[in-house]
């Protein structure tokens, strides 16, 4: 593969998440969100993931892209956006109503995608 250690078919490495993009879960979190992020992220590529020949700019935007749709999928989830628990008090951003976790990852992820070609010209706002 050209270009860029830590990105993959498979997703981005732990390491990449941590010293690459700047991530903040810890590995288990990140292992846990990484599915649901590679899902969306090939799904607004197209279902395009990396392969042999893609260069390293392309790279990191697919890497940063499933990263950032990753910490959106920890914090989130994929249901709707919003709650609150009491117990181990855990509070989330309350965003507009109906907004849902896939929702926010994909915008995190559009946003890395930005200028680098890969984002599907189908995927949009619904």
């Amino acid at each position: 593969m050209a270009g860029l250690d830590g990105v993959g078919p498979s997703g981005p490495s732990f390491l990449f998440y941590r010293d690459r993009y700047g991530g903040a879960l810890d590995a288990s979190s990140y292992a846990e969100a990484l599915p649901a992020a590679l899902r969306c992220v090939r799904g607004l590529c197209g279902g395009a993931a990396p392969e042999d020949g893609w260069d390293a700019v392309d790279l990191l935007a697919w890497g940063r892209a499933c990263c950032a749709a990753a910490d959106a999928f920890a914090e989130f989830g994929e249901g709707r956006v919003g709650g609150y628990a009491i117990g181990d008090f855990k509070v989330t951003n309350y965003m507009e109503k109906g907004t849902t976790g896939r929702e926010v990852a994909t915008e995190a992820a559009l946003s890395e995608l930005a200028g680098s070609g890969l984002a599907f010209s189908g995927a949009g706002r619904r």
